[in-house]
């Protein structure tokens, strides 16, 4: 017990650690190291959707991989309850959370980042119109039949994580605004997707419970405007928002970018004030603080430190504050999961030459692969020529073209796109499904190739 306690209170630098604190750390450090790594959560996707892949693929797991996915899982209080099978909560609860971040990005974008200034924004927002737009006409060309129309929005998305994890992989072959053009145009591209999820993938509507979502969202925007800066009450209003929305028949994910765009973006304290107010604190704590106490022992210490904790969330909006905190549990736990309910398709090497001529498969994979690149590719030229938008600054032409293969990478939006479309057709969506895999390995593939020729040095 001694050994224990001088081993908690011995200090360096002024810095206490518990019994195995440092051991512990020698362990987690490269752990961290690797949860914030720009491409550590583009390595999970593709763990997951390998291991879905296999799973589906086994003979002697594919009757498990199933079974998980049709569990049933209940949710009740008093005479309410809500039952789902697993892979339901997945892509309709989890990926709420997803959305909500999608949002929040948004909403980030278009008051402060990219999407902020119109003649920056001009170009990747011309772009992922030409990159929606051009993939879904050549699926509707493939796909006349009116069943199998329906699934035109599925090559219509880009995956904002794996495009632009290929891109940060290239680093120093490409310029850094090559990375934010494609960044800005796969989250015009998501805005795009969930307009269409909204509009064109919503079941008949009830209007009663359309109109309780109404209500709900203008509660949201009455907290905002009235200050309140504390995550539970929008929480709470989110999640009774989140429900009305499914019984409304508009798809419930759309209530996570409704709930993200009425997320504060004001900040309570402006950088100066909160700088005069931390310089105040500092000084309280130092006149207060003397040998041998702490926080525990100190109340004046432990008042200034809360002071302190005030200010640090007062001069931070909570847009950026939430997004900060949901950013890795939908980066490495949401969207990872996401792949492994959904990715798994059931390949059959002898009727392969029977999937590649599936008007669906090609469709969803020419669509793509070839569309985003017509698309995006002929938008830019048709922006610089008609002298709208310029360049990304240090990028050339050939690299936009490059950067738009990668965008054909469509996964995860592709796929839940695909599961609205074709929910109630097993085949179709099997089809769609392998069209979507199969383009973003292509995608990937080709767009980080020509990118790292384009980046080599010249001799």
């Amino acid at each position: 017990m001694a050994s224990s306690k001088k081993n908690l209170h011995s200090n360096e630098s002024g810095i206490t650690y518990a019994p195995w604190e440092k051991k512990f750390s020698r362990v987690l450090s490269p752990i961290e190291e690797f949860i914030h790594h720009q491409t550590a959560s583009s390595i999970l996707l593709v763990i997951a959707t390998a291991l879905s892949l296999f799973f589906a693929n086994s003979s002697a797991l594919s009757g498990v991989y199933q079974y998980l996915l049709h569990i049933p899982f209940s949710v009740s209080l008093n005479n309410w309850s809500i039952s789902m099978s697993l892979h339901h909560w997945v892509n309709d609860a989890l990926m709420a959370i997803f959305f909500f971040v999608v949002g929040m990005e948004l909403k980030r974008e278009i008051l402060v980042g990219e999407l902020s200034d119109i003649r920056q924004a001009s170009l990747p927002i011309i772009a992922a119109i030409g990159g929606m737009a051009v993939p879904a006409l050549i699926y509707i060309a493939l796909n006349p039949s009116i069943e199998a129309h329906q699934g035109w929005g599925v090559p219509m998305a880009t995956d904002i994580a794996f495009a632009v994890g290929a891109l940060v992989l290239l680093a120093k072959r490409v310029p850094k605004s090559l990375v934010t053009f494609l960044i800005a145009l796969a989250i015009a591209d998501d805005l795009g997707a969930v307009l269409v999820i909204a509009l064109f993938y919503t079941e008949q509507i009830a209007m009663n419970w359309l109109l309780i979502t109404a209500i709900l969202v203008l509660l949201l925007v009455l907290l905002n405007f009235t200050g309140v800066r504390n995550a539970i009450p929008y929480f709470i209003v989110a999640i009774i928002l989140w429900y009305a929305m499914m019984q409304s028949g508009v798809h419930a994910t759309i209530a996570g970018v409704l709930g993200a765009f009425t997320v504060p973006a004001r900040s309570k304290y402006d950088p100066a004030l909160f700088l005069s107010r931390i310089k105040d604190q500092i000084t309280n704590f130092s006149n207060n603080q003397k040998v041998g106490t702490n926080l525990m022992t100190n109340d004046k210490l432990h008042s200034v430190v809360e002071t302190i904790e005030d200010s640090v969330m007062g001069v931070q909006a909570p847009l950026q504050r939430l997004g900060q905190l949901w950013q890795i549990p939908v980066a490495f736990l949401i969207i990872p999961v996401f792949a492994f309910f959904n990715a798994g398709i059931t390949i059959q090497l002898d009727s392969l030459g029977e999937t590649f001529s599936s008007p669906i498969m090609l469709g969803v994979m020419l669509g793509l692969v070839l569309g985003k690149f017509i698309g995006i590719t002929g938008a830019c030229w048709l922006a610089l020529k008609l002298k709208i938008s310029r360049l990304p600054t240090g990028a050339r032409f050939s690299q936009i073209a490059a950067a738009s293969v990668l965008a054909g990478i469509g996964f995860t939006m592709s796929i839940f796109i695909a599961e609205l479309a074709f929910k109630d057709h097993a085949d179709y969506l099997l089809m769609a499904k392998t069209g979507v895999i199969f383009a973003s390995v292509i995608a990937a593939t080709v767009g980080f190739s020509w990118l790292w020729i384009l980046g080599k040095p010249k001799h």
